[in-house]
């Protein structure tokens, strides 16, 4: 087993991660551990990634992972590239070296595959949980560019009662365009399904990158109190050729 509180690195992942106003911010809200507060928007984030060989992680191998969660209020990382921290709900990765080297940070780690195919300029990602797909998203993507974004991401965990946070450096090269034009929970009798977007779907900003480098810091740390909530800036609407339902249409 990896050492918990040892960094990780991991180098030109592939990795789509966005966010969106939730279809029932009660249901959301009350993911949150007492001591933390969601935005008051209730926004939810999603991670999925994958990384292809051995040779890009300091010690993980070769695994999947999708992360999700709540956006937190008040809890921020560093102000440079920062976004509001988030706290988990769900840790679903393909390693069991992963997964328990995240369980013992505190993570609520579970096995899960995650799947990105780009065919054609368009990006399906695909979480699955014993073999059965329970999230889909559909993105418009193009290439990378000259623009570099970079930064951390705040996420805190619970263990043993106590609470814990975690900044996380990232570099990525994001594609343009970039377009997410369905996002699909597939599985109602799963507590994930809580997390779903709402009707038409609402993005509030987001990266698609084939090529993203972060690390894993030593720690984590217990929290501390809160900062200010930091901004994400305006949501935008899906585009108006996409149907309500927040599914793409078919020409």
């Amino acid at each position: 087993m990896l050492d918990p509180a040892a960094p990780q690195l991991v180098v030109n992942a592939r990795m789509l991660q966005f966010s969106w106003l939730p279809a029932d911010p009660d249901a959301v809200a009350a993911l949150v551990p007492p001591g933390l507060r969601p935005r008051p928007d209730r926004q939810v984030f999603l991670c999925q990634y994958v990384v292809d060989d051995e040779s890009q992680t300091s010690g993980f191998g070769v695994y999947s992972l999708t992360h999700l969660g709540v956006a937190l209020d008040g809890i921020d990382p560093p102000p440079v590239g920062g976004t509001p921290g988030g706290w988990w709900t769900h840790y679903l990765a393909s390693s069991p070296r992963v997964r328990e080297y995240a369980a013992a940070r505190g993570a609520p780690a579970a096995p899960g595959e995650t799947r990105l195919v780009v065919q054609g300029g368009q990006l399906t990602a695909e979480t699955h949980v014993d073999g059965t797909p329970i999230i889909r998203v559909v993105a418009r993507v193009g290439h990378p560019g000259i623009r570099v974004c970079s930064g951390h991401h705040r996420y805190l965990t619970g263990r043993d009662g106590e609470l814990f946070t975690a900044d996380y450096p990232f570099v990525a090269e994001p594609v343009t365009p970039f377009e997410v034009e369905s996002v699909e929970f597939l599985a109602p009798e799963r507590q994930v399904y809580a997390l779903r977007p709402a009707n038409p779907l609402v993005i509030c900003g987001g990266f698609y990158s084939p090529r993203v480098s972060f690390a894993y810091p030593s720690g984590p740390n217990a929290l501390d109190a809160p900062s200010a909530a930091a901004d994400l800036g305006p949501a935008h609407r899906v585009p108006a050729r996409r149907a309500p339902s927040g599914l793409g249409t078919r020409a």
